[in-house]
């Protein structure tokens, strides 16, 4: 599937007809107050139009503040945050969301995800979100870190599909046959941690391909993200990179890179496995 994206305020339409755009800032392990200001204002003030929180990132405050302060109308920004692990339940996933509005200081996130699939709970977390987005106080419902199991427990107990699976996806980690699930089933995946965490960028296949087309390795790899069909956020805090991670709607990789990319897959997790998460 090869991504349509050409601007970096390009969106790809979600099963509910919501428009999320491709490529967004994410915010994990950005310290709250100042950093995570002029990191979100910088990318806003920059073209981007999505920002990615979640409660446990202790940000959310920082982030609806250069929300509200960007200048850039609410309906043109795509805010997502997620429901912890210790809030997930029913009842206490539907007072966790009003705790994040309040953080936010919105009136409304544009998607809500579940972050883990914690065992015992993330099936009564899921009927928690599809309340709030029958209720309209959501835009979009989806997931995070949910293995093909996990997804197939939800979507048969509720009948809801989620309009985006979050996973851990790079060029270690290709997670082909939960990518081919999650497209077949009409969900949107995204992926965190698209640069490895810093790791690998120096793969002799990446700089390859960085010289050949006059880019960065990270370029390459986000790039290569979006044209597998994958919403990506990289995350920054200086505005320098920031930028940097945005230009990447000038060229594309030919088919033959990308089979190199796929090539470099070890099934390699920076992050955990959510079926051996310590929850």
């Amino acid at each position: 599937m090869t991504a349509i994206a050409t601007h970096l305020a390009d969106t790809v339409t979600l099963n509910n007809g919501v428009k999320m755009p491709w490529l967004g800032l994410g915010v994990w392990r950005v310290e709250e107050g100042p950093t995570v200001e002029q990191s979100v204002a910088a990318a806003i003030a920059n073209g981007y139009r999505s920002i990615d929180t979640a409660a446990v990132y202790g940000n959310e405050a920082g982030v609806g503040k250069a929300v509200r302060e960007s200048g850039v109308k609410r309906e043109e920004l795509f805010i997502t945050t997620k429901v912890w692990n210790a809030d997930q339940g029913y009842d206490s996933t539907l007072r966790a969301y009003e705790a994040s509005l309040e953080r936010l200081g919105l009136d409304y996130v544009d998607l809500y995800l579940v972050h883990w699939p914690v065992k015992g709970k993330y099936r009564e977390t899921w009927k928690a979100l599809v309340k709030l987005y029958e209720d309209k106080r959501v835009r979009a419902i989806g997931v995070s870190n949910h293995h093909i199991h996990h997804l197939n427990d939800i979507i048969e107990d509720t009948g809801v599909v989620p309009a985006v699976n979050q996973v851990e996806f790079h060029p270690l980690l290709t997670q082909k046959p939960l990518l081919a699930y999650c497209n077949e089933k009409g969900i949107r995946m995204e992926a965190w941690s698209p640069l490895m965490q810093g790791n690998n960028l120096d793969h002799p296949t990446l700089v390859s391909l960085a010289q050949k087309y006059n880019k960065t390795p990270a370029q390459i790899v986000i790039r290569w993200d979006l044209q597998n069909g994958v919403v990506t956020i990289p995350k920054s805090t200086k505005e320098a990179r920031i930028k940097e991670n945005a230009n990447v709607f000038d060229f594309e990789l030919s088919a033959e890179d990308m089979q190199a990319i796929d090539a470099i897959n070890e099934n390699r997790r920076f992050g955990s496995d959510p079926d051996n998460f310590n929850f």
